[in-house]
């Protein structure tokens, strides 16, 4: 403003000087020339103002006269305005990626329970879809009777726990509403399948180490209290030694069943040792030994080992899970069944140990749950040979400790075969020097 004043100021000046040398006409025109020509500069220079309007997010133009100092001022200000926008934009963005990498579901609802944002652990326990379910009522998405009971409480003090379908497989889910900004809600959902299944197992493990040393303790007890209150001489020698054999049949199950716990408790808790060569085939033909004892020559035995190959492992541990198969075949085979055990290098370079039988097999829907601790799929039988359900487990534990995967392939009538699988890094082949002198 000062300058367009000084501006005029100079050119009434010059019109004024002129005027007195001229006359006052020319005076007049040259001030009135001078007007116009400020009108024509000014014009441009709005001009110019006008199109750095348009992207002011370029730089302002120069040389503009009285807007050059506006122009600055404005032009600082938005770089200011830019500069604390993109910060705000980076920290909303680490916050939502943040909030994606949350362990746990976030869902942000709006004042009608309407979905506004969901992370990627919410979508993935509910089953949602962004681009479908955004806009749509909670209550339409998740369609639950008790969530809806919940959700229309005036506070939420306790969670709610749910159970529901997402991706076809069941999920139990902990939810919790909470209030944030006006009219606005936070649900937090957590996954707790798999801690409600392990606890299902902590109580059904309870609950099946109680019912199998219940029985031996039962009988051991009867026995015992039928002993002290009979008289001295009431049994015979017969009945006495026929007692107390079966007394030492019961207390060598619950000996059996606890030395089996406890290896079981040792191989969770303890770390993996390192790993040295096992002569697998030694170990193989040890358990055959005690598996043709086990059998007393009523089943037939075909064996087919490759002496070179060796695995980097536990020889204790390869031992109790090579035993346990064969000791499960003997024990699930009729008379005069066929076992065969091998142990071989597989086309892929895995090493492979696999105890196949003739027995009765197994139907379809127990293979699953074969390795579950305690688990039967012809308990009647089990029992009656001795066995104490918890071998399988035992065994994909040995296999899992060596990086080895347990297969089982059986049908119902018509035989099983059980094979460990180890990965082709845990096989060395040993010289035939060096199997000899084991030998």
């Amino acid at each position: 403003m000062t300058k367009t004043l000084v501006t005029v100021l100079l050119w009434g000046l010059a019109g004024a000087i002129l005027g007195a040398w001229s006359g006052p006409h020319v005076g007049w025109g040259v001030f009135a020339f001078g007007l116009l020509l400020m009108v024509l500069v000014s014009g441009l220079q709005i001009s110019r103002v006008t199109k750095w309007a348009e992207d002011v997010e370029s730089p302002p133009p120069a040389a503009v006269g009285p807007w050059d100092d506006i122009l600055s001022l404005i032009y600082r200000k938005l770089r200011k305005d830019r500069k604390t926008i993109d910060r705000l934009k980076h920290d909303k963005r680490r916050m939502l990626e943040a909030a994606e990498a949350l362990p746990d579901g976030a869902i942000t609802l709006d004042g009608q329970m309407q979905l506004t944002w969901c992370n990627r652990s919410a979508r993935e326990h509910l089953g949602l879809r962004p681009e479908h379910d955004i806009g749509h009522s909670i209550f339409n998405i998740l369609r639950a009777p008790e969530f809806a009971r919940y959700a229309r409480q005036a506070n939420w003090d306790e969670p709610l726990q749910i159970h529901v379908q997402s991706d076809d497989q069941p999920k139990t889910l902990v939810l919790q509403l909470v209030n944030y900004g006006v009219d606005r809600f936070l649900m937090v959902t957590r996954d707790i399948t798999q801690i409600e299944r392990l606890e299902t197992t902590r109580k059904d493990f309870v609950a099946n180490v109680s019912h199998e040393l219940r029985t031996p303790l039962t009988v051991l007890t009867g026995f015992l209290e039928t002993l002290h209150d009979m008289p001295p001489d009431s049994l015979t020698s017969e009945q006495r030694v026929r007692y107390v054999a079966l007394m030492q049949d019961q207390a060598a199950r619950m000996e059996a069943i606890v030395s089996d716990l406890l290896t079981l408790s040792t191989l969770e808790s303890s770390p993996v040792a390192e790993g040295e060569p096992v002569d697998v085939s030694a170990l193989v033909h040890k358990a055959l030994q005690q598996g043709r004892i086990l059998s007393r020559d009523q089943h037939v035995f075909v064996e087919h080992c490759d002496e070179t190959l060796q695995v980097l492992g536990s020889a204790g541990e390869l031992a109790s899970a090579v035993s346990n198969l064969i000791t499960n075949a003997v024990r699930y085979t009729p008379q005069d069944g066929t076992i065969t055990v091998s142990w071989y290098r597989g086309d892929d370079g895995s090493a492979v140990y696999s105890v196949q039988d003739t027995g009765i097999g197994i139907s379809a829907q127990d293979i699953p749950r074969l390795t579950e601790r305690f688990y039967r799929a012809d308990r009647g039988r089990s029992r009656a040979t001795g066995g104490t359900g918890l071998g399988l487990a035992i065994t994909k534990h040995v296999a899992m400790r060596h990086g080895a995967e347990l297969r089982i392939k059986s049908r119902y009538g018509s035989g099983s075969t059980f094979t460990i699988v180890f990965p082709p890094s845990r096989c060395i082949t040993a010289s035939a020097a060096d199997v000899g002198a084991e030998a």
